[in-house]
């Protein structure tokens, strides 16, 4: 489109990725004399630039000075392939010559027209003297032409691009490249780029995950160097997860986990929300910005131990761990006295001392012990001496109710100083949940707990059966717990709106993320059936949700009453977020849906 007001066309010194590649030698060897950037500027549609590395390459101009960007034109390079490899690239602008200080100011979303310029207003109050395109993903940048328009000055932060109407996450490593596996840290520069304001920070980052770093579509974690409230979220911390949700087409099954685990009431339940990210320049897709799962205030709110506590009540806690399939893998672990392999998240595995360690090993075996008796209504001896019913069975419900089969493959754990009973939670890790695994699918086929037919870590699901199958006291448990989580908003109606209003909020985004990632019409990851678009994915969503809560009904000898969601007296069509008591809200439809649910507290 053109913009009304043209601005002045700008030149500078042409730059960009070297060597170049020369498609006219043999197994197209690197150059630096043709195909070079200087090719994207010379006004010429038949030439152009090309990078000899397929990814993370760039052609752009240093300006002298800081210009406010108003205007880009593009043209793509004359062959076969030229318009659509210029899709989901990206313009960028910097203050820093090696961009690792770049902010987005464009993202070509149609393909190009070969011999023709295509033009986008550019609508971004920040100069930068710097400006780049980025190719995207295995294109060798291939450009014809590119061209900058606006005018001097140096500009604010008061309107920064934005692909989507999600906040935006935009990394740049020093080193410019991406992470690539768990151990190695690259430093970098963190920017989030939200409504209300700019977060920038240095930072590093690495990939996160197991079975998920192995996707196409990275997850990451960052680490900031400053403690931050990421977008209003309750704990100010450094650490921060970008989770993939790769094999989850409808990206959302954690937020309506975690939804769930909310209306169960659980003490603590990680913050999470979609954004948009960009990598290096490269659009990576929609993700979704979570908590890293450790002991803070907002997060896991238990004391933190210092090598000193190593007597009397200061030995007692906190301690936070992880029953956990993968445990041999860490440094800190031990596996229990029932073959149940743990990982200890903390104290850290570089500050926890040996008494500590002991301590812990022991006061879980002897939880352990409890579980595996047979005193069941023994308040002194049975497994609810040391082992929260309330927690356990909550999170029993929400692994339950989502129907993810890797319930008891990670269960987290934690106890507080001074007091003997261990806790469990938070909820995480539901991508394979909601009728989303192979191996369980059609989930509303069977008569009995989806954890019978789920992955477990060690002797887990020994561990889970004492506790569900065989004390006699169990059921009428759970169905007061369910019963109450049922007239705290988990009916039908208002968790379908949920799901609609997340669809929504996500709607641009995932236009993008499967363009980057064409995976509609594939069967990935434990996928047991491909619906084929994202309404079809959401859709299946919607009717396990439907069946699973008839199903949990039935099972726990529950009978519905009327439940009536919180309205709001104007009813608005659109769908907004903002802030309730520090929690992040969806209004549509004249109804209130929190993403997030109360930090724990002492």
């Amino acid at each position: 489109m053109l913009t009304l007001l043209l601005a002045a066309l700008l030149t500078g010194t042409p730059m960009g990725s070297s060597p170049s590649v020369d498609y006219n030698g043999q197994d197209y060897p690197a150059t630096t004399t043709v195909n070079t950037p200087p090719f994207a500027f010379d006004g010429d549609l038949s030439t152009f630039y090309a990078s000899y590395e397929r990814n993370n390459t760039f052609v752009g101009l240093d300006l002298g000075s800081p210009h406010i960007i108003t205007r880009v034109g593009w043209s793509p390079r004359n062959d076969g392939k030229g318009p659509e490899r210029m899709i989901l690239g990206v313009i960028e602008g910097a203050n820093n010559e090696d961009f690792n200080d770049a902010l987005p100011l464009y993202l070509i979303t149609q393909a190009g027209v070969i011999g023709e310029m295509t033009y986008a207003d550019i609508h971004c109050s920040k100069g930068f003297r710097y400006v780049r395109y980025v190719g995207p993903h295995d294109a060798r940048c291939n450009i014809a032409e590119l061209a900058f328009y606006g005018e001097p000055g140096v500009g604010d932060d008061s309107q920064l691009y934005r692909p989507t109407n999600l906040p935006c996450v935009v990394i740049h490593t020093l080193s410019g490249k991406d992470p690539e596996d768990k151990v190695n840290n690259l430093d970098c520069v963190a920017q989030i780029i939200s409504d209300d304001e700019l977060l920038y920070d240095t930072a590093t980052t690495r990939l996160r995950g197991n079975f998920s770093a192995t996707f196409e579509k990275k997850p990451y974690r960052i680490k900031f160097e400053s403690k931050h409230n990421v977008l209003s979220s309750p704990a100010k911390a450094k650490k921060w997860t970008l989770i993939n949700n790769y094999g989850d087409k409808t990206l959302m099954r954690n937020l309506v986990a975690f939804e769930t685990s909310r209306l169960f009431d659980m003490p603590y339940t990680p913050f999470a929300t979609p954004v948009d990210v960009f990598m290096n320049g490269e659009y990576k897709g929609c993700y979704q910005l979570c908590d890293q799962v450790e002991v803070g205030k907002g997060r896991v709110h238990i004391t933190e131990m210092e090598p000193t506590d190593i007597s009397g009540d200061n030995l007692t806690g906190g301690y936070f761990w992880e029953i956990d399939a993968y445990a041999n893998e860490e440094v800190s672990w031990f596996k229990s006295k029932h073959n149940n392999p743990v990982t200890i998240k903390s104290p850290d595995e570089d500050e926890i001392v040996k008494e500590q360690r002991n301590y812990l090993v022991n006061y879980f075996n002897q939880m352990e012990d409890a579980v595996y008796g047979t005193q069941f209504a023994d308040p002194d001896k049975g497994w609810r001496s040391i082992l929260d019913p309330n927690t356990f069975l909550k999170h029993f419900l929400v692994g339950e109710f989502s129907g993810n089969t890797d319930t008891y493959w990670s269960v987290y754990q934690y106890k507080h100083r001074g007091d003997k009973t261990i806790y469990t939670g938070p909820v995480w890790d539901f991508d394979i949940a909601f009728n989303n695994d192979n191996r369980t699918y059609p989930i509303q086929e069977k008569t009995n707990y989806i954890y019978l037919s789920g992955s477990h870590a060690g002797d887990m699901k020994n561990f889970v059966n004492q506790i569900i199958l065989n004390d006699p006291n169990t059921a009428a448990e759970l169905h007061d717990i369910w019963a109450q989580a049922r007239q705290n908003g988990l009916d039908e109606t208002a968790m379908l709106d949920f799901v609609d209003s997340l669809a929504n909020m996500m709607d641009a985004s995932q236009k993008l993320n499967f363009t980057r990632w064409p995976i509609l019409n594939k069967y990935v990851h434990m996928n047991p059936q491909v619906a084929g678009s994202y309404a079809g994915e959401v859709a299946v969503l919607k009717q396990y949700i439907q069946d699973r809560i008839q199903w949990l009904d039935t099972k726990l000898n529950y009978t519905p009453t009327s439940i009536n969601p919180v309205q709001n007296t104007t009813p608005k069509a659109s769908c907004t977020k903002f802030l309730i008591n520090g929690h992040l809200v969806i209004q549509q439809n004249g109804r209130l849906y929190t993403l997030l649910a109360v930090p724990m507290e002492n």
